[in-house]
């Protein structure tokens, strides 16, 4: 057994594939779970199956945190509950991983972003797509100069609808941030890392016109935004776009992600065949560059084609190994202001300017 010891707060869909990454890694072992529904938490068990002997099973995530039984948590509960949960981790000062989005506004984030600065402990935020195969491919191209100045970068999600959830409460955009929150903050933290400045202005169009229109719960109908495209210019002049569908489960690749600059295009698919493509304007031709045996060393693969472990992988070294980490609350909050400016500009029909928010981070 491992020497950090780790609390898992939420052992819904994502805290149970998170236990999964935790028990191939070595250096770590669960000792402590929390989560208010008894299903949840005997999905927990029957993942762990007694791998770690006894864990200790909580209610409240404050008695965990007071337990003494865990040097850092995985924060896996739904969305709405991030930020209460949030304040509660850093009073315990202990590190902490926390699933996307980091909150479902910008002022929680903000103020997460001020907290997290005034204690020592790391907070990690769970935007793990930057570790899936093609897609961390095409970010390492890009960084050596592959397509020359990025002028483009344009991600496709067309994929299926909203899983079902504990109570549902991912059925309603209070509870979420919004679907361009919720689901597409990942995608805007690429956009952010892959561009490398700050956005400027948001403008989106997009509704509910397909999932859950028939879907009522407790007298009140499912507002969940299913499609959308988002434009967004940065301070460097790069232009970004997102093209959103979520009744798309007939699409070859749920993903498709296009860097554009002077010199050449990358192109990247998930799931992927195992290669990204680089395309260059002076030759008219392209080259297919394999990315060899992607998930070796990963133990669980996962929903999210092993990015998911490779996160958890990366925290587990940062809190052994006293580092900072590679996604931290500033790109937590980034990712989250892009969504919150597309659905105001989506609500009020309009371009929205990031200065609105009057974020100095």
């Amino acid at each position: 057994m491992g020497d950090l010891r780790i609390g898992m707060i939420g052992t819904g869909m994502m805290g149970c594939e998170h236990i999964k990454n935790l028990m191939g890694i070595p250096e770590a072992r669960i000792t402590a779970v929390s989560d208010p529904n008894e299903e949840p938490r005997g999905w927990a068990r029957l993942t762990m199956d007694g791998c770690y002997g006894d864990v200790a099973e909580f209610t409240d995530h404050r008695a965990l945190l007071d337990s003494g039984l865990v040097d850092a948590v995985l924060v896996s509960s739904p969305n709405f509950t991030h930020k209460s949960v949030l304040d509660d981790v850093f009073a315990a000062d202990v590190p902490v991983l926390v699933e996307k989005p980091m909150c479902t506004t910008v002022e929680d984030c903000v103020s997460v972003v001020e907290a997290q600065a005034r204690r020592s402990a790391i907070t990690w935020v769970g935007l793990e797509y930057r570790y899936m195969p093609t897609i961390a491919a095409l970010l390492q191209q890009l960084d050596a100069g592959a397509v020359g100045n990025l002028r483009m970068f344009s991600v496709r999600e067309h994929r299926f609808p909203f899983l079902v959830k504990v109570g549902n409460w991912n059925r309603f955009s209070r509870n979420t941030g919004g679907t361009l929150v919720e689901k597409c903050c990942h995608f805007f933290d690429l956009m952010n890392l892959a561009v490398g400045a700050r956005p400027v202005r948001v403008m989106a169009s997009g509704g509910q016109d397909v999932n859950h229109l028939d879907e009522w719960y407790e007298g009140e109908r499912s507002d969940i935004l299913d499609n959308a495209f988002v434009i967004v210019d940065y301070d460097n002049g790069v232009r970004a776009m997102l093209d959103l569908s979520m009744f798309a489960e007939g699409a070859r690749h749920e993903q498709r992600i296009v860097a554009v600059g002077d010199r050449a295009v990358i192109e990247a698919e998930v799931p992927g065949e195992g290669s990204i493509y680089v395309g260059d304007r002076a030759t008219r031709s392209g080259t297919v560059l394999p990315l060899g045996d992607h998930d070796a060393g990963v133990p669980h693969v996962g929903f999210h084609h092993g990015a998911s472990y490779r996160e958890c992988r990366k925290f587990v070294d940062a809190v052994l190994g006293g580092s900072q980490p590679e996604v931290g609350v500033v790109d937590g909050l980034w990712s989250v202001v892009i969504g919150a400016a597309a659905h105001r500009s989506i609500d009020e029909g309009r371009i929205v300017d990031i200065s609105e928010y009057g974020i100095t981070a």
